[in-house]
């Protein structure tokens, strides 16, 4: 599963506009998980997908502005404590824990158990539309795959198919 990472190797957003069955999602088709309604996510607050290999968070100018006022910080501050540049752009920080690599503002102490976002109000785009990234709903391989490390995938709320379509061309991961 790509935990909080971008991926390079994206695959290419489906074309559904001649609408017929065959040019469908997998997760749009009858014979999907939940009969082509779409699909079921409750986050379980694991924050699996906040740790892992080595990634990145990439950010924009807004999405920095609004987590330094959250923070009370200045926006020079806000960059220079919590992110750096990456080949792609500009990334939140990470820390080395023995889970993996978290992402900076996972905070696992405040819920015993639990691990939540220290920014979840002002949290960035590519946390924003998690699980619904291209790289994880592509295929149903590439779902089932991201399940295994995700347990709040295909339980909970039924996420309409016309919310995931909206949810993964907010940002391409």
């Amino acid at each position: 599963m790509p935990s909080h990472r971008t991926s390079k190797n994206a695959e290419p957003e489906q074309d559904t506009s001649a609408g017929g069955p065959a040019d469908l999602e997998w997760f749009a088709k009858p014979d999907s998980p939940e009969g082509g309604k779409g699909l079921r996510f409750s986050c379980t607050m694991c924050g699996n997908c906040c740790t892992g290999p080595t990634g990145y968070v990439l950010v924009n100018d807004d999405e920095c502005s609004g987590m330094a006022r959250k923070l009370g910080m200045t926006m020079e501050a806000f960059l220079a404590e919590h992110t750096h540049m990456m080949p792609l752009g500009r990334s939140l920080n990470e820390r080395k824990t023995k889970h993996g690599y978290d992402c900076v503002f996972l905070d696992r102490q405040k819920i015993p158990g639990k691990a939540v976002c220290g920014l979840y109000e002002a949290r960035p785009r590519q946390c924003k539309t998690w699980p619904w990234w291209s790289s994880v709903i592509a295929t149903r391989d590439d779902y089932d795959q991201a399940q295994k490390k995700c347990p709040g995938l295909g339980k909970g709320t039924l996420v309409p198919v016309s919310e995931i379509r909206i949810q993964r061309k907010i940002i391409e991961i």
